[in-house]
């Protein structure tokens, strides 16, 4: 007993050094969570964090687009789009990274670093092989459910290999990856010692590292917080008033580390009031996902060269799977963007693209005064 006390306090504090470590250099901050509405249906958003600014784009991948996987060896897995799908993508390689597909199933890539190890190429592997930047466009092109994910991952049908992308860096993007889809289910899947686990996702919550099932463990140390005010309480015989709303969600963390994050999430949106469907989710998500928005300065970190560089929001999303609607903004314009999928052609030849930022200057009102 004692020596099984040890260890688990062992990894309790090798994660949380991990932690430390990883937040003394440029890291990646999102966070994702989603929210039920009145009438069943949901909606699911996040925030898109980097330390450096990146090139972001808009998608459009019809169905019948045939793609390549990349492996450290070569080709890969060689797949067609069976479904359409709407979403983002870094840099050239047009493969949607975040997004939503023709069945409303939702999928995004999110950073776990320290964590993620891939599984190595071998001659028996290759063929179902795919880079961690694909893994969400794999998904969202090929199914429609979580658990027709769910199944396929775990009858072993890809592999995610330790592939170095153009833009990511020296490494293989470290990621896991939450899916979600209009039923309600929701999964988070990360590559663990080289193998795919699968995490039941209840809350809908997903941030960054340690792993998901330590992220849920976490959360038992805020089991007392509730969101209803206290209005009184006595200390001895001295009743004391409450100076005003909000003591109900006393001692919650309000830093912007991972667990820090993933506690704040999993409490908005288990306690967030209902919209009554889901076009009246949309603005409550992003209201919901500005408590993590990061301003430029806030998070930091260097490296061994000097340099400084900031986590912040560069892009905040929300997808909605009922009327298949994509949302997002940016740093720089604020405005809230939609792509409706039902006034596209899902099954046109060519994918088309356009850049997520814009220089649109804050809108000019002055003239409703005059």
């Amino acid at each position: 007993m004692l020596s099984s006390c040890i260890s688990k306090l062992g990894r309790m504090v090798l994660a949380s050094a991990t932690i430390l470590a990883t937040s003394m250099a440029p890291s990646q901050a999102c966070t994702d969570l989603r929210l039920t509405n009145k009438d069943g249906t949901t909606v699911s958003g996040r925030t898109v964090e980097f330390g450096i600014e990146i090139d972001g784009y808009v998608a459009l991948i019809p169905r019948g687009q045939t793609f390549t996987g990349q492996t450290p060896a070569g080709d890969g897995m060689k797949y067609t789009a069976k479904h359409a799908v709407v979403g983002m993508y870094a840099y050239t390689d047009v493969k949607i990274m975040d997004g939503l597909n023709d069945a409303g199933m939702m999928a995004g890539a999110f950073y776990l670093p320290q964590f993620s190890t891939y599984t190595p190429v071998t001659a028996d592997n290759q063929a179902k092989g795919v880079s961690s930047a694909e893994f969400p466009n794999w998904i969202l092109t090929q199914f429609g459910s979580v658990d027709e994910v769910r199944q396929a991952v775990e009858a072993g049908d890809v592999v995610i290999t330790p592939t170095v992308l153009s833009g990511w860096g020296k490494e293989p993007p470290p990621f896991h990856y939450a899916v979600y889809d209009t039923t309600g289910a929701a999964i988070v899947i990360e590559a663990i010692d080289g193998k795919l686990v699968v995490h039941d996702n209840p809350l809908g919550v997903v941030t960054n590292s340690p792993t998901f099932d330590w992220q849920m463990t976490n959360l038992r140390n805020y089991i007392t917080v509730q969101p209803n005010n206290v209005d009184s309480g006595k200390i001895g015989p001295v009743e004391l008033k409450a100076f005003d709303l909000g003591n109900g969600m006393w001692s919650i963390p309000g830093d912007f580390s991972p667990p820090s994050r993933f506690v704040r999430a999993a409490l908005f949106s288990a306690n967030a009031i209902p919209s009554d469907n889901a076009e009246e989710g949309i603005p409550h998500i992003f209201h919901v996902l500005n408590n993590f928005d990061i301003p430029k300065g806030i998070g930091r970190g260097m490296d061994s060269s000097g340099t400084v560089s900031a986590d912040y929001s560069q892009f905040t999303v929300a997808r909605e799977g009922f009327n298949l609607r994509y949302y997002y903004r940016s740093y720089k314009d604020q405005s809230i963007r939609m792509i409706d999928m039902k006034q596209l052609d899902l099954d046109a030849k060519d994918i088309k693209t356009f850049p997520v930022d814009s220089d649109q200057p804050i809108a000019d009102m002055s003239a409703e005064l005059k």
